[in-house]
């Protein structure tokens, strides 16, 4: 909205600088900051007062559960991240094919993660929303997504792209009647399964919406390299024309990540639910997707990766020795899983494997950027 302003600088010179994309990243940044500030104590109090928060402990954690009591804490933070980053959007990027995708992704599935939290927290199902019925949700929401990507002539080309780190042109283009079903098959599991990666992650007070936030960083930053012509043409990437909106999306996110971390911290005062966990998860992996990164977010996100591999090597580990133990018992590989309750389980502090996590964290994503130049 604002970047229409700048239509006016031959009345008002100082509007001139709403046309430079880092300016307006600043502002979504701030702006998404200040709105979660603001607006956050009043919804945690609103939060407080319905009770929307969860009433039992969590079978996975164990004795964890009664070491660190966090029954009936607020959840469905998500909302604020919500409302700060879709506001943010609103008022500083330019609207085009690929805000607009990103952010209806992100708004769909911050309603069907809204959902899922409230059959939980209000109807006591623990188990949510029915795995059928998200995955089709999740379905319906990649269809039009990509329904509108490969519609619109800016996208329709660019999208069916897949680009690899350390290649300097696409390694495969999605075209033909094989061609589709593919490119949905991968976009939909992108979305679905960072979803749950950060769905694990977010167990201990602090550690998503950290890790998600230096994501967010270096996405911000291979958006306005993927947008510009200059440097894209550098670095030896992809130009995609348009992309670089998407870096004050970014920008919005880093805000809202700012500002629900000052009330996510230890000992937090609201989780972001799948209400936020679940949205964040589709909206990291379809801008990766447009910006046409999608296989270094595997790097960028190494921490996500990392929380959802100890899962999935937990249970394989556990079925693999219950079927060759003469008693019938599995074993497991890791003291609990997701992997930051093992290292809870050694005796770590939480807000010394937090902090842990964030340093993987960034360091994964500057791995995740350094790839920008080794092609």
């Amino acid at each position: 909205m604002f970047s229409y302003l700048a239509e006016y600088s031959d009345q008002f010179g100082p509007l001139r600088v709403l046309r430079y994309i880092s300016v307006r990243t600043l502002g979504a940044t701030g702006t998404a900051a200040i709105i979660g500030f603001i607006i956050g104590p009043w919804l945690i109090h609103q939060l407080r007062r319905l009770k929307f928060g969860q009433h039992y402990d969590d079978d996975r954690t164990g004795d964890l559960a009664q070491r660190f009591d966090k029954k009936n804490t607020p959840t469905m933070g998500g909302l604020l991240i919500f409302g700060c980053v879709f506001l943010s959007s609103v008022l500083w990027a330019t609207p085009n094919v690929w805000v607009v995708t990103a952010l209806f992704v992100y708004a769909a599935l911050t309603a069907v993660g809204f959902r899922d939290d409230y059959l939980k927290v209000v109807h006591k199902n623990r188990d949510g929303i029915s795995s059928r019925e998200k995955i089709f949700w999740q379905t319906l929401i990649t269809v039009v997504a990509l329904a509108v990507l490969l519609w619109h002539p800016t996208s329709a080309g660019k999208i069916r792209e897949l680009w690899v780190p350390f290649i300097k042109h696409p390694l495969l283009v999605f075209s033909g009647i094989l061609g589709l079903p593919a490119l949905f098959i991968f976009i939909y599991l992108w979305l679905v399964g960072f979803s749950n990666a950060i769905n694990l992650t977010d167990g201990l007070d602090g550690l998503a919406i950290g890790c998600t936030i230096s994501v967010a960083l270096v996405y911000g930053i291979m958006a306005y390299a993927a947008g510009n012509i200059l440097i894209s043409d550098y670095l030896l990437i992809s130009y995609v024309p348009g992309t670089g909106e998407l870096t004050v999306l970014c920008g919005a996110l880093v805000g809202a990540g700012v500002a629900f971390l000052w009330y996510n911290s230890h000992p937090a005062e609201v989780f972001m639910g799948d209400t936020g966990s679940l949205a964040l998860g589709g909206l990291i992996g379809i801008i990766a997707f447009m910006v046409q990164q999608p296989l270094t977010l595997i790097i960028v996100g190494g921490v996500f990766v990392w929380e959802a591999a100890s899962v999935i090597i937990q249970v394989g580990y556990f079925k693999y020795t219950k079927r060759r133990s003469p008693t019938g018992q599995g074993s497991r590989y890791f003291l609990m899983a997701p992997i930051h309750h093992h290292f809870q389980k050694k005796g770590w502090p939480e807000t010394k494997v937090v902090l842990r996590f964030w340093v993987l964290s960034l360091i994964f994503a500057l791995i995740g950027l350094a790839t920008l130049k080794i092609r």
